[in-house]
Protein backbone atom coordinates (compact mmCIF):
# COMPACT_ATOMS: atom_id res chain seq x y z
CA UNK A 1 0.00 0.00 0.00
CA UNK A 2 1.06 3.65 -0.91
CA UNK A 3 2.32 5.80 1.91
CA UNK A 4 -0.75 8.06 1.07
CA UNK A 5 -2.89 5.72 1.21
CA UNK A 6 -1.17 3.89 5.25
CA UNK A 7 -1.72 7.91 5.82
CA UNK A 8 -5.19 8.03 4.65
CA UNK A 9 -5.88 4.63 6.83
CA UNK A 10 -4.48 6.26 9.88
CA UNK A 11 -6.75 9.50 9.55
CA UNK A 12 -9.58 6.72 9.54
CA UNK A 13 -9.10 4.26 11.74
CA UNK A 14 -10.27 5.71 15.23
CA UNK A 15 -14.13 6.18 13.83
CA UNK A 16 -14.86 4.17 10.68
CA UNK A 17 -17.06 1.84 11.11
CA UNK A 18 -15.02 -0.62 9.01
CA UNK A 19 -11.97 -0.62 11.51
CA UNK A 20 -13.93 -0.34 14.60
CA UNK A 21 -16.18 -3.43 13.93
CA UNK A 22 -12.57 -5.08 12.90
CA UNK A 23 -10.99 -4.36 16.32
CA UNK A 24 -14.25 -5.36 18.38
CA UNK A 25 -13.68 -8.95 16.50
CA UNK A 26 -9.66 -8.87 17.35
CA UNK A 27 -11.04 -8.25 20.83
CA UNK A 28 -13.28 -11.25 21.12
CA UNK A 29 -10.43 -13.37 19.85
CA UNK A 30 -8.12 -12.70 22.12
CA UNK A 31 -10.30 -13.68 24.34
CA UNK A 32 -10.70 -17.00 23.40
CA UNK A 33 -6.54 -17.57 23.44
CA UNK A 34 -5.49 -17.65 26.64
CA UNK A 35 -2.86 -16.15 28.96
CA UNK A 36 -1.36 -13.04 26.92
CA UNK A 37 2.28 -13.74 25.87
CA UNK A 38 3.97 -12.16 23.28
CA UNK A 39 2.18 -10.51 20.19
CA UNK A 40 3.23 -9.08 16.46
CA UNK A 41 1.48 -7.37 14.72
CA UNK A 42 2.36 -7.16 11.01
CA UNK A 43 1.26 -4.59 8.42
CA UNK A 44 0.64 -2.90 11.49
CA UNK A 45 0.02 0.93 9.57
CA UNK A 46 -0.54 3.13 12.70
CA UNK A 47 -0.98 0.38 14.77
CA UNK A 48 -5.05 0.36 15.63
CA UNK A 49 -5.01 -3.09 16.11
CA UNK A 50 -1.16 -3.26 18.29
CA UNK A 51 -3.05 -1.08 20.88
CA UNK A 52 -5.28 -3.32 21.24
CA UNK A 53 -2.86 -6.51 21.57
CA UNK A 54 -1.63 -4.07 24.39
CA UNK A 55 -4.61 -3.51 26.14
CA UNK A 56 -5.39 -7.21 26.26
CA UNK A 57 -2.55 -7.46 28.07
CA UNK A 58 0.14 -8.38 25.49
CA UNK A 59 3.52 -7.54 24.51
CA UNK A 60 2.66 -6.08 21.65
CA UNK A 61 4.98 -4.66 18.20
CA UNK A 62 3.74 -3.08 15.52
CA UNK A 63 5.75 -4.02 12.22
CA UNK A 64 5.09 -2.29 9.13
CA UNK A 65 7.09 -1.60 5.86
CA UNK A 66 6.13 1.55 5.91
CA UNK A 67 8.65 4.70 8.03
CA UNK A 68 5.43 6.89 8.60
CA UNK A 69 3.15 4.13 9.87
CA UNK A 70 6.38 2.99 12.24
CA UNK A 71 7.09 6.92 13.29
CA UNK A 72 2.77 7.05 14.13
CA UNK A 73 2.75 4.01 16.13
CA UNK A 74 5.78 4.99 18.28
CA UNK A 75 4.18 8.25 18.43
CA UNK A 76 0.83 6.17 20.06
CA UNK A 77 3.24 5.00 22.58
CA UNK A 78 3.59 1.64 21.41
CA UNK A 79 6.58 -0.53 20.01
CA UNK A 80 7.24 -0.51 16.55
CA UNK A 81 9.65 -1.99 13.89
CA UNK A 82 10.48 -1.37 9.69
CA UNK A 83 9.98 -4.64 8.54
CA UNK A 84 8.84 -6.37 5.56
CA UNK A 85 6.66 -8.81 5.93
CA UNK A 86 8.50 -11.42 3.42
CA UNK A 87 11.25 -10.84 6.57
CA UNK A 88 10.36 -10.46 9.79
CA UNK A 89 13.16 -9.74 12.03
CA UNK A 90 12.01 -11.60 15.21
CA UNK A 91 14.32 -14.74 16.37
CA UNK A 92 12.49 -18.28 15.43
CA UNK A 93 9.61 -19.17 17.64
CA UNK A 94 10.12 -15.83 19.50
CA UNK A 95 6.20 -14.82 19.59
CA UNK A 96 2.82 -16.41 20.80
CA UNK A 97 0.75 -14.67 18.23
CA UNK A 98 0.81 -12.82 15.15
CA UNK A 99 -2.04 -10.92 13.87
CA UNK A 100 -2.39 -10.09 10.15
CA UNK A 101 -5.01 -7.96 8.88
CA UNK A 102 -4.89 -7.14 5.22
CA UNK A 103 -1.26 -7.99 4.55
CA UNK A 104 -1.38 -11.37 2.42
CA UNK A 105 -3.28 -9.62 -0.56
CA UNK A 106 -0.80 -6.77 -0.75
CA UNK A 107 2.44 -8.77 -1.72
CA UNK A 108 2.53 -11.57 -4.81
CA UNK A 109 4.77 -13.88 -2.34
CA UNK A 110 2.27 -14.62 -0.10
CA UNK A 111 3.92 -18.25 0.47
CA UNK A 112 6.62 -16.43 1.57
CA UNK A 113 4.80 -14.24 4.58
CA UNK A 114 2.91 -17.23 5.74
CA UNK A 115 6.03 -19.33 6.19
CA UNK A 116 7.39 -16.47 7.90
CA UNK A 117 4.10 -16.03 10.30
CA UNK A 118 5.07 -19.61 10.94
CA UNK A 119 8.70 -19.35 11.51
CA UNK A 120 8.00 -16.64 14.28
CA UNK A 121 5.49 -18.61 16.11
CA UNK A 122 6.16 -20.65 19.20
CA UNK A 123 5.09 -23.95 19.26
CA UNK A 124 1.64 -23.73 20.23
CA UNK A 125 0.77 -20.22 19.24
CA UNK A 126 -1.69 -18.55 17.18
CA UNK A 127 -2.28 -16.32 14.32
CA UNK A 128 -5.26 -14.50 13.38
CA UNK A 129 -5.39 -13.57 9.42
CA UNK A 130 -7.78 -11.17 7.47
CA UNK A 131 -8.31 -10.71 3.62
CA UNK A 132 -10.46 -9.45 1.14
CA UNK A 133 -12.51 -12.38 -0.02
CA UNK A 134 -13.54 -12.97 -3.99
CA UNK A 135 -12.38 -11.86 -7.19
CA UNK A 136 -15.81 -11.10 -8.70
CA UNK A 137 -15.19 -8.09 -5.83
CA UNK A 138 -12.03 -6.72 -7.70
CA UNK A 139 -12.36 -3.24 -8.73
CA UNK A 140 -10.47 0.21 -8.43
CA UNK A 141 -10.23 0.32 -4.88
CA UNK A 142 -8.05 -3.26 -4.93
CA UNK A 143 -5.92 -1.40 -7.65
CA UNK A 144 -5.89 1.98 -5.61
CA UNK A 145 -4.77 0.06 -2.11
CA UNK A 146 -1.91 -2.54 -4.23
CA UNK A 147 -3.80 -5.74 -3.94
CA UNK A 148 -2.71 -8.42 -5.53
CA UNK A 149 -5.29 -10.73 -5.25
CA UNK A 150 -8.70 -11.36 -3.32
CA UNK A 151 -9.03 -14.61 -1.43
CA UNK A 152 -11.56 -17.95 -1.38
CA UNK A 153 -11.45 -20.13 1.21
CA UNK A 154 -9.71 -23.06 -0.36
CA UNK A 155 -6.44 -20.11 -1.64
CA UNK A 156 -6.05 -18.86 1.96
CA UNK A 157 -6.44 -22.20 3.28
CA UNK A 158 -3.90 -23.58 0.89
CA UNK A 159 -1.46 -20.67 1.29
CA UNK A 160 -1.31 -21.18 5.57
CA UNK A 161 -1.65 -24.74 5.82
CA UNK A 162 1.41 -25.05 3.20
CA UNK A 163 3.37 -23.16 5.18
CA UNK A 164 3.26 -25.28 8.26
CA UNK A 165 -0.06 -24.17 9.86
CA UNK A 166 -3.35 -25.95 11.09
CA UNK A 167 -6.07 -24.10 10.09
CA UNK A 168 -8.91 -23.44 13.26
CA UNK A 169 -11.30 -21.70 12.24
CA UNK A 170 -12.07 -19.71 8.98
CA UNK A 171 -15.54 -17.20 8.73
CA UNK A 172 -16.73 -14.39 6.64
CA UNK A 173 -17.15 -10.55 7.30
CA UNK A 174 -19.49 -8.10 6.45
CA UNK A 175 -21.80 -10.76 4.97
CA UNK A 176 -24.80 -8.45 5.05
CA UNK A 177 -22.94 -5.41 3.26
CA UNK A 178 -22.30 -7.71 0.67
CA UNK A 179 -25.12 -6.81 -2.13
CA UNK A 180 -24.34 -2.70 -1.53
CA UNK A 181 -20.87 -3.50 -1.42
CA UNK A 182 -20.70 -5.45 -4.91
CA UNK A 183 -23.00 -2.53 -6.16
CA UNK A 184 -20.69 -0.09 -5.02
CA UNK A 185 -17.52 -1.89 -7.03
CA UNK A 186 -19.55 -2.82 -10.05
CA UNK A 187 -20.21 1.03 -10.49
CA UNK A 188 -17.02 2.25 -9.64
CA UNK A 189 -15.04 4.30 -12.22
CA UNK A 190 -12.88 5.89 -10.32
CA UNK A 191 -9.05 5.47 -10.10
CA UNK A 192 -9.13 6.09 -5.70
CA UNK A 193 -9.35 3.58 -3.26
CA UNK A 194 -12.84 3.42 -1.07
CA UNK A 195 -11.13 4.64 2.37
CA UNK A 196 -12.57 7.90 3.13
CA UNK A 197 -14.59 9.53 5.87
CA UNK A 198 -18.08 9.03 5.61
CA UNK A 199 -20.81 10.93 7.42
CA UNK A 200 -22.07 10.76 11.20
CA UNK A 201 -25.18 9.32 10.62
CA UNK A 202 -24.26 6.81 7.83
CA UNK A 203 -20.97 5.52 9.86
CA UNK A 204 -23.89 4.53 12.34
CA UNK A 205 -26.13 3.17 10.18
CA UNK A 206 -22.93 0.55 8.78
CA UNK A 207 -21.87 0.12 12.02
CA UNK A 208 -25.31 -0.89 13.53
CA UNK A 209 -25.40 -3.62 10.26
CA UNK A 210 -21.89 -4.80 10.72
CA UNK A 211 -22.57 -5.52 14.61
CA UNK A 212 -25.66 -7.41 13.86
CA UNK A 213 -23.16 -10.15 12.51
CA UNK A 214 -21.81 -11.16 15.91
CA UNK A 215 -25.28 -12.69 16.41
CA UNK A 216 -26.60 -13.80 13.33
CA UNK A 217 -25.69 -16.86 11.87
CA UNK A 218 -23.99 -15.53 8.79
CA UNK A 219 -20.38 -16.52 8.79
CA UNK A 220 -20.35 -19.20 6.35
CA UNK A 221 -22.06 -16.86 3.56
CA UNK A 222 -20.05 -15.05 1.39
CA UNK A 223 -18.84 -11.57 2.22
CA UNK A 224 -16.47 -8.95 1.61
CA UNK A 225 -13.27 -9.91 4.55
CA UNK A 226 -12.40 -13.68 5.21
CA UNK A 227 -10.87 -13.85 8.56
CA UNK A 228 -8.77 -17.23 9.51
CA UNK A 229 -7.22 -18.21 13.06
CA UNK A 230 -4.62 -20.85 12.34
CA UNK A 231 -2.18 -22.12 14.83
CA UNK A 232 1.55 -23.99 15.22
CA UNK A 233 0.64 -27.08 16.48
CA UNK A 234 2.81 -28.20 19.24
CA UNK A 235 2.51 -31.36 21.62
CA UNK A 236 2.65 -28.88 24.65
CA UNK A 237 0.00 -26.30 23.86
CA UNK A 238 0.24 -22.58 25.33
CA UNK A 239 -1.04 -21.99 28.61
CA UNK A 240 -4.36 -21.57 29.18
CA UNK A 241 -5.96 -18.55 31.63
Amino acid sequence: MESSEIARLIALESTHWWYRERRAILRRELRGLGRPGRALDVGAAGGGNTRVLAEAGWDATAADHCPEAVETARRRGLKAVLADARSLPFEPGSVDLVTAFDVLEHIPEDDVVAAEIARVLAPGGYALIAVPCDMSLWSPHDDAVGHVRRYARESLTHVVEQAGLTVDRVWSWNVLLRPLVARHRRRSTGTGSDLRRTPFLVNAGLSAVVRAERYLPVRSFKGVTLFMRARLTASVPLSRA
